[in-house]
């Protein structure tokens, strides 16, 4: 196998665009774990704020989070 070379940068975007595609999947699969709790036609209004809940506190569980940084909080 014919290895080519690559330059410092192509590495470096290479790698930036595997991070990125793998936080993507983790944001789309959160939100479809959100977006399915808000529109659980089983549930009702406190339900769908509970089952909401729920989904967020698995985030911070397995991210080792006791709380998470609003947008406007972010250094």
């Amino acid at each position: 196998m014919n290895a080519s070379a690559v330059s410092v940068e192509e590495f470096v975007e290479i790698i930036a665009a595997e991070l990125s595609a793998g936080v993507d999947v983790a944001v789309e699969s959160w939100m479809a774990q959100v977006d399915e709790a808000l529109h659980d036609p089983k549930l009702t209004t406190l339900g769908r704020m509970n089952s909401v809940k729920e989904v967020l506190a698995r985030y911070k569980s397995l991210n080792g989070k006791t709380t998470v940084t609003s947008r406007g909080q972010a250094a």
